[in-house]
This record gives structure tokens, C-alpha cells and sequence, in this order.
């Protein structure tokens, strides 16, 4: 888990409630855990609360995922606030009634023996972060001896913790291992390979304590958490013997592979957590939810011919050539970019017919076997340096090929570093591709993972057989019984809304029955809110290129965009058209990519002179998705010249398709001042009368990071906040910023220059003068352990704006939107693709026992299994009835200016996403050519706890109100 450094949030050490209070690895010559990066959090050092500290051994790193906000406060010895939402006491009634299965199964057995919980730490000599060396120790002969295992059945962590039925006769057990004497090889004289494990029993696993907690008896303690963490444990014990692990998934070892084309292939396995749930009957119980993993992987084949796949090349004289290309600016390469994401790949030489050594990619160098030298091991003087190229020639008689680079290993000997020729290595099979995909090889994936709900089901059932709970020794030992059987619960489909077409006085509604499909068509309606900024000066750029539309395709489809854009209710200036000049016409130039950020500006400065007036559109036809291309000319156009922007491809606009017209309509209109629909509630009004009058702010916000991969803890993370910008919350503003490197909580000065900026257009704009009496604040893509810092950080500086321009602090009401999770609904009654109903609701089965939490499905999956949002509440200062909450959130879905369809997320989150990433194209690196110098940017910290460089980013020209429209849609 990434984090902040020091200079962004500094957290203060806290006990941890993993085991006793004193751990036992931090005395004596026991090794110190080595700092793992820290939750993320914002600059400030709080009052109160902190981000965790995972710098001791009793770090909180393997909990579960699912303990709620209460779990977490407890994990970190905090008291759970009062504030925190509970579940309400009656579910909601509103809608119809439907059953649906989830991908949960029932602890219907829970362990009856003592087990007993011990704390495990190391001699100085164990590197605590190299997992395969503790492996290794703990599954030695002296180890499993000592513990008496076969008979006893032992479970660790991999970590800190283990646990056993068995009390050792000694409260502190003491275990040597000699791993040379265990692998029957002789020590080097130089280097000891003999270590020591200390097992120090701490406690007894309370089940009396976590049956408490179901029964509402009690509220979490850490022996609660205790007590999960050990089933937790309990189940993925056996199948990480037998199956490749990924966290909480297993891959089964020669599972049919997919291919992703670059060295990469997928594959399917299972994802199985326990968790305590709320079950349809009202009962709060433990159940476990289990799913498909795809899990992407290297291909296990030689390393020459995965470089020569990465970059597409059908023979290795074409890699050599590129590599030597490469040379001239090799730091700044795509190259070498690219080869970095073999960095630590395990990989074997096989350039011995007898024996193979397992090694790890430290980095492929721009060396080749001639380049690369070493002390030769052979010298007896140990001065000499060889070259690897004559090495490999003299001691095993094999010449290598020049101008292949040479690989440098992680391992070092005698203090040197170790180079190995790339043509006599190769990638060892079930190691997981943590990199970024390429296009290409995402849109494979996506062939590859999305499934029909019954497909998935299926899947699903197999993995519970490849789990095999019935049989697994673990669970046998343990008396742990699971249901094999799915658990069904009562779910409901909310009342759509009204949702109205233009105009406003007297608006066209959407047929119940297109809306309950989740889809109507825009043909003859208008817009409820047509653009406010009439379109007069205009212009079209044509691509010049292979793919490029042609002058009389370009005029076809001009033609046909005003004609629709019209029938919408879209506005043109006429006013000032030249004589001569057809109303409404574009100015239409070429454009070469060859011009770089100039392309935009001749196209640009062309029409502003051809209409004697500053363009206030701009549309870009280019030839491809190219996202370099995209983001140089939304750059321009948005920080450079302040004007609205519509990127076209050309193969769309040659097919002139009506439906496609309609679709690029919605978003002009959006980016002139408008709006698409508007989703009048009929529910509302009966659930809370006395809410619908309260002024009510919407904001959004999300922080969006650089993709894994080489490099990403040096590149900036970017944060961007929305506001509603009417009280019909059909539109909304966006700002965004960098927010350091890896930083997940919105930093204070990114809260109070953006939100305070927008809070006062909305006084001013929306509230007439007055502020919101309730803010709903919709928090995006933040982990069950940092609901706490987003209360304790971004709302305490939210609320920090209100104060300070002077007016009354709003009551705060704080969601969590929760993508990243493995729950699926599978109704008895959906639609045709057996995916739920767009309203489907669901508050039990798969919900926490008492936090106020449910899982919301809005819209309709147009391929595969529909993901439902997980929504949490945890601050409900403006006091939201929860059935309000639920509709207002299902029913704003409809509002998404881009679409005819209602969208899976609220759209205030979902606007914040859109502007965070177009945000990468605002980015001060390769600035538009204006003759400006840059300043030096400032220095912030990743949670690598390297120095960074985060530049701000480039300003939105204010010249023409771009900040007041929807410019990121």
C-alpha cells in the first residue's frame, strides 16, 4: 500500500492490535521490521487521528478488508466515534421486491478448540522483506520439527503471526537453522547462512469474543479482529499450498492460458475473504465471498523473445537495432522506459546443460556483452576485469551476439555486481505482470474477463470445488464448516425517476419502460438545458494522414452535426455571419501532427482571422486513439487558449452515423453551458418532505494514480474535486491539481483552492447569496482503512473553507463509492443478459452487520456481469433518511450528461474521475511552445520516500469562463 513520505504526512507511532503491546522482535539482536510504506494521508500532522505507522513488526497490513470504519478505528487502538452512521433499523421499502443470489457463502460451523496465537520475529540476520527467505526458514526441517508438525497443524502468516492448537512448552521458543546444512551444500567461509527464529506465545484466540460482537453483545476489541484475521487465515492456508497465491486468489498451476500479445498471458483463478455480513434473515454472521480472479502473468519462455514481443519485433537483429537507436538519448528512451518492466522478474540461465540458477532482474542495461565486464572469478589475483562476451567464450565455449543487452541482476558477488547475457535466460512460469497493459493488450483482457452473469456463476462454482472446503485439512482441524451453497437474500428495484427532455416548461419524459431497460434513444428530443454560449466562431481541424477524412466527408458530416445538433435545441450565432458566408459553417483547415503544439494554434489563430472573433469551439478530426495526440491538443486548447475542445476519429466521421452525431451533441452542449436530461423525483418527496426544500451542495472527489509499473512512484498523482452547479444537479464543476506523488487523501491546499473557489461561485450562483445547508460529500476509490483520514482530513478541511470565507459550516454527509470489490448480484429476474434491473438494491447478504452500508446496481452492464457500487456512510451530520440517500443516489445516475443511459457511479464521483484524468493532459513537462520560461518545480515525496519532482500543473485560461462549463466531458 502506497503512501505519503515524511514530507506529506508525518504519522505518529501507535500500539497496534495485532498481538501484545510489546512486540517481541524489538529487542535483544532481533531484527527491526524495515519501514513498509504507509497508508496514504494529506500533509498535515493532525490533532487527533494519524495514518497508521507500519514501520514495527505489529503493522496491520494482513487484516481484513471488510471490518468497516468501526474495525479499523479498534485495529489502531482509536475510539469508534459516536458520529459513525449505524445500519438504520428498517430496511427499505420502497420499489418492488426481487431475490437475488450473491457470490457469498455462510460460516454455518465455527472452531470449538483453543488455539493459541504466537508471535514470530527474527534474528538480525533474516531480512524481513524477503519473503522467499523466510519461506524457506519456516518450512525447514528444524522449524517443522521443533513445532512438531505434521501432527500439529501450524499457520503463519508469512509475517508476524502464527497460530496452533498446540501450547509450546516454553513461553519463548528459540529455533536454529542452518539452510546449508538443511539444502546439503557446504557454507561459504564468508558468509553465515544460519538464522533464528523466536516463537513467543502472546494469547488464546477468543471466539467467545467475536461471537460477542455478532450477537451485538459487544462492540469490535482486538480480540474480535484477532479472531477474523485467524479464520481469515484459516482458509487460505491449504490452497496456498497447492495453488499459486495472489493476496486472497489462487491460481490453479496449468490452468488454460490466454494470450495478451507482449509477452503477457491471462488466466483465470478464485478470489475467496471471510467477512462478518448482515444475512438475509437479519442474522449477523460470518460468510465468505468468493469470485472469479483474472490474473495476468509473464509467459514463462526466454527473456530475448519476450523483449522481442514487448516491442514487436520478428527477430532479434530488429531488437538489436532498436536498442542501438535507443543509445543515443538512452535515459530518456522509450526503450529503456519499456525494458524497465522486466524489472524484478525472476528468471533461470540455461546456459549449462547440468545445473540452473534462479535469478532476479535488477535492470536490462544498455550494455552489451562486449560493454559489460567483471572481475574475473578465475584470476587468482581477483584484479583482472573480462568482458561477459569473452567470459561466456573461454568458460563454456558459447558465443553470445553483439549488441543484445546484458541483464544485471539483483544478487551481487563479492560486493560486484552480477551481468548475464539476455539469449541464456529465461522467464520462470507463474510470476505475476504487476505493469500497466497496453491497449492492445487491454482490450484482450477485457475479451478475455468479461463473462455473462451464468458464465460467471459457473466459474464461481468451480472455484468453490478447486477451494474444496469439505476436504481441506485446515478447516477439518479447526472445525470450520462452510456452506456450499450461495446465499439468496430479498433485494429491491428502486422507482426510476421522471427523467424529462426539453424544453423545461414543458418536458418530454423517458417511457417507464426505457428507463426500467436502462437505455432510450435521443432521436427528436432536446436537450432540457441547451448550450448558453450560442456557437458563432468555430472551427475544424482535419488530421492531414493515412485513416484522414477527407474535405467533402469533413463538410457531410458538419452538415449533419448542425442539422442534429439543432434538433437537440443547440443554438447558433447568425448575427454575425459575413455576407457571402454560409450561417452556422465552420472554418475548416488541415492540420499536421508534424507542427507539434503549434497545430493547435495555426488551427486556432486560422479561424479566429476568419471570423474576425475569438473561436469559442474547436473540433479536432484525428486519425487514431493516440493518446499523446489527445492530450497535446486539450492541453493547448485548455490552458493555452481557453476555448472548449471535441476530438473526433475519423473513421466516425466518414461513417456520418446519426447516432454517433447525437452522442458528440451531448457533449458540446455540456462544454457550451448545458445539460443533456433531468431526473425529476417522484420518490423523494414521500420519503423526506421536509428534506426537498434544503439547500444542498453535491461535491465529488477523486484522487487518480500513476499506473504500476516502472517509474510510477516518480510521476504525480492527480486530484480533482466537483461541485453541483444547480439545484437540479444536472451540472457540475471540476478543478484539479497534482496532489504530490501517491498521495490519497486531497491535500489541504488542493481543498481550499478548488473547493473554495467553487463554494463561492455556488453562494453566488446557486445559493443566492447564502450557503448550503447540507454538503453531500461523495468520496471515490478510498480503502476501509482511510475512511478515518478522509473525516479527520479532507472534510475537518472542507469545513475549514466554509469557515473562512465567513459564512456557517454546512452539516456534512460523507459517502464512500467502492468499485474494487468482488461482490455480484445474480437475480431470479434481470434482463436478458441475466444482470440485475438498473435500481437494484441490496442491504443484506453481503453488508456489514451494523455499520450503515449497501451495494447499489444503476445501470446496465452492456457486456458481461454488472459490477454494483458499494456505498458507505460514515458521517451523517445532515441527517439523510437512508432510503432517501439510496434513491437520491440511484436516481442522480440518470443525470450523466454523456450518456442515454443511467451510469453505475453518481456522477458527481464519476465527473471527478474524468477531470482527474483529463488533468495528466494539464501536466508542466513539455510545455506548448509560448516562450515562457518555467519555474523550478517544487520538490515533493513518494511513499518510496524518494525526493520527487511534482510540477503544479498548467492553469486553465480564464479568458473565455473555461472553469464555468463542463470542460471535461
Amino acid at each position: 500500500m502506497a503512501g505519503p513520505a515524511k514530507a506529506r504526512a508525518q504519522a505518529e507511532k501507535k500500539p497496534s492490535a495485532s498481538s501484545d503491546s510489546q512486540p517481541s522482535g524489538e529487542t535483544g539482536q532481533r531484527t527491526t521490521q524495515r519501514s513498509i510504506p504507509r497508508l496514504d494521508g494529506n500533509r498535515d500532522r493532525l490533532p487527533g487521528l494519524h495514518a497508521v505507522d507500519y514501520t514495527k513488526h505489529t503493522d496491520l497490513k494482513n487484516l481484513s478488508e471488510f471490518l468497516g470504519a468501526g474495525g479499523w478505528y479498534t485495529a489502531r487502538g482509536f475510539e469508534i466515534p459516536d458520529s459513525l452512521p449505524q445500519r438504520p433499523k428498517e430496511l427499505n421499502k420502497y420499489g418492488r421486491e426481487t431475490a437475488v443470489a450473491l457470490n457469498t457463502y455462510n460460516v454455518i460451523g465455527a472452531p470449538t478448540r483453543i488455539v493459541h496465537q504466537y508471535d514470530i520475529s527474527w534474528s538480525k540476520s533474516v531480512d524481513p522483506t524477503k519473503r522467499g527467505l523466510i519461506k524457506k526458514l519456516w518450512n525447514s526441517k528444524a522449524v517443522k520439527s521443533q513445532l512438531g508438525e505434521p501432527q500439529n497443524l501450524w499457520i503463519y502468516d508469512g509475517n508476524k503471526l502464527a497460530w496452533c492448537s498446540k501450547l509450546l512448552d516454553r513461553e519463548e521458543t528459540r529455533i536454529t537453522v542452518d539452510l546449508d546444512q538443511e539444502q546439503g551444500r557446504s557454507p561459504k567461509p564468508d558468509k553465515s547462512n544460519v538464522h533464528t527464529i523466536y516463537i513467543k506465545h502472546t494469547r488464546k484466540v477468543d471466539f467467545a469474543a467475536l461471537q460477542a460482537f455478532l450477537d451485538g453483545r459487544a462492540s469490535w476489541s482486538t480480540e474480535c479482529i484477532d479472531t477474523i484475521n485467524f479464520l481469515d487465515h484459516v482458509l487460505r492456508e491449504r490452497p496456498s499450498q497447492i495453488y499459486t497465491q495472489i493476496k486472497k486468489s489462487f491460481f490453479q498451476k496449468g490452468e488454460q492460458r490466454f494470450d495478451l500479445g507482449g509477452g503477457v498471458e491471462a488466466f483465470k483463478g478464485v478470489f475467496a475473504s471471510l467477512r462478518p455480513v448482515l444475512t438475509g434473515d437479519l442474522k449477523k454472521i460470518l460468510s465468505i465471498n468468493v469470485d472469479v480472479a483474472n490474473g495476468t502473468f509473464w509467459r514463462p519462455q526466454e527473456l530475448l523473445r519476450a523483449a522481442c514481443q514487448v516491442f514487436r519485433c520478428s527477430s532479434a537483429p530488429q531488437f538489436i537495432q532498436i536498442v542501438k537507436d535507443a543509445r543515443r538519448d538512452w535515459k530518456n528512451s522509450y526503450v529503456r522506459r519499456d525494458l524497465a518492466r522486466f524489472n524484478r522478474v525472476g528468471v533461470s540461465d540455461f546456459h549449462r546443460k547440468d545445473t540452473r540458477n534462479q535469478w532476479t532482474i535488477a535492470e536490462i542495461c544498455q550494455k552489451d556483452a562486449h560493454e559489460a565486464t567483471f572481475i574475473d572469478p578465475d584470476d587468482p589475483e581477483k584484479k583482472r576485469e573480462i568482458s561477459v562476451y569473452n567470459y561466456y567464450k573461454k568458460k563454456y565455449g558459447i558465443t553470445l551476439t553483439s549488441g543484445i543487452p546484458v541483464v544485471k541482476v539483483t544478487k551481487k558477488i563479492r560486493k560486484n555486481d552480477v551481468f548475464l547475457p539476455m539469449e541464456y535466460l529465461k522467464i520462470d512460469e507463474n510470476q505475476r505482470y504487476n505493469t500497466k497493459l497496453s491497449d492492445t493488450q487491454t482490450s484482450a483482457m477485457i475479451k478475455f474477463a468479461v463473462t455473462l452473469p451464468r458464465d460467471r456463476m459457473k466459474a464461481i462454482e468451480y472455484g468453490v470445488r478447486l477451494l474444496n472446503w469439505a476436504q481441506d485439512p485446515y478447516l477439518l482441524h479447526y472445525g470450520l464448516k462452510v456452506s456450499p451453497t450461495q446465499s439468496k437474500v430479498n433485494a429491491r428495484v428502486l422507482p426510476s425517476p421522471a427523467v424529462g427532455f426539453g424544453p423545461i416548461s414543458k418536458p418530454s419524459t423517458v417511457e417507464a419502460r426505457d428507463l426500467v431497460a436502462g437505455r432510450w434513444r435521443l432521436d427528436g428530443r432536446k436537450f432540457i438545458g441547451p448550450n448558453t454560449r450560442e456557437i458563432g466562431a468555430w472551427g475544424v481541424c482535419v488530421i492531414q494522414g493515412k485513416f484522414g477524412a477527407s474535405k467533402e466527408q469533413t463538410q457531410a458530416f458538419v452538415n449533419n452535426f448542425i442539422r442534429i445538433y439543432e434538433g437537440h435545441g443547440g443554438r447558433f450565432n447568425t448575427s454575425n455571419a459575413a455576407p457571402g458566408r454560409q450561417p452556422k459553417q465552420p472554418f475548416i483547415s488541415p492540420g499536421n501532427l508534424a507542427d507539434g503544439g503549434e497545430l493547435v494554434a495555426k488551427a486556432f489563430n486560422s479561424t479566429g482571422n476568419y471570423f474576425n472573433s475569438r473561436p469559442m469551439l474547436m473540433v479536432f478530426i484525428v486519425n487514431d486513439r493516440n493518446a499523446e495526440v489527445y492530450r497535446r491538443i486539450k492541453k493547448s486548447c485548455d490552458c493555452r487558449f481557453g476555448v472548449p475542445s471535441q476530438i473526433l476519429q475519423s473513421k466516425h466521421v466518414i461513417s456520418n452515423s446519426p447516432q454517433y452525431i447525437s452522442n458528440v451533441c451531448m457533449k458540446v452542449n455540456a462544454k457550451l453551458g448545458g445539460c443533456t436530461a433531468i431526473a425529476k423525483s417522484v420518490t423523494i418527496p414521500k420519503i423526506a418532505p421536509q428534506s426537498v426544500g434544503k439547500p444542498t451542495m453535491v461535491i465529488g472527489a477523486d484522487v487518480s494514480h500513476p499506473a504500476p509499473g516502472a517509474g510510477s512512484n516518480e510521476k504525480a498523482s492527480f486530484a480533482a474535486i466537483t461541485v453541483s452547479a444547480d439545484t437540479t444537479y444536472t451540472r457540475y464543476w471540476a478543478q484539479c491539481q497534482t496532489n504530490g506523488s501517491r498521495v490519497e487523501m486531497v491535500t489541504t491546499q488542493n481543498i481550499k483552492d478548488h473547493l473554495g473557489d467553487m463554494a463561492k461561485m455556488w453562494m453566488q450562483r446557486v445559493g443566492q447569496g447564502r450557503p448550503p445547508q447540507r454538503v453531500l460529500y461523495i468520496r471515490d476509490g478510498v480503502s476501509e482503512g482511510q475512511y478515518a483520514a478522509v473525516l479527520e482530513e479532507e472534510v475537518r478541511d472542507m469545513k475549514n473553507v466554509f469557515a473562512a470565507i465567513g459564512v456557517q459550516v454546512p452539516q456534512f454527509t460523507v459517502v464512500i463509492a467502492g468499485k474494487r470489490h468482488h461482490i455480484r448480484f445474480f437475480p431470479q429476474q434481470g434482463d436478458r443478459n441475466g444482470n440485475p434491473l438498473p435500481g437494484t438494491l441490496v442491504e443484506t447478504g453481503c453488508t456489514h452487520p451494523f455499520e450503515f452500508d449497501f451495494y447499489l446496481c444503476a445501470h446496465v452492464a452492456i457486456k458481461g456481469t454488472a459490477r454494483p457500487i458499494h456505498y458507505q456512510c460514515i458521517l451523517n451530520e445532515g441527517k439523510w433518511e437512508a432510503a432517501e440517500l439510496q434513491q437520491f443516489l440511484f436516481e442522480h445516475s440518470y443525470h450523466y450528461v454523456r450518456s442515454t443511459t443511467p451510469v453505475s457511479l453518481h456522477p458527481a464521483v464519476y465527473y471527478a474521475h474524468l477531470a482527474a484524468d483529463r488533468s495528466r493532459a494539464h501536466q508542466n513537462e513539455s510545455p506548448v511552445s509560448s516562450g515562457k520560461k518555467e519555474a523550478k518545480p517544487p520538490q515533493t515525496s513518494s511513499g518510496s520516500g524518494k525526493s520527487v519532482e511534482v510540477r503544479p500543473l498548467l492553469e486553465l485560461n480564464k479568458q473565455q469562463g473555461l472553469k464555468e462549463v463542463m470542460w471535461f466531458v
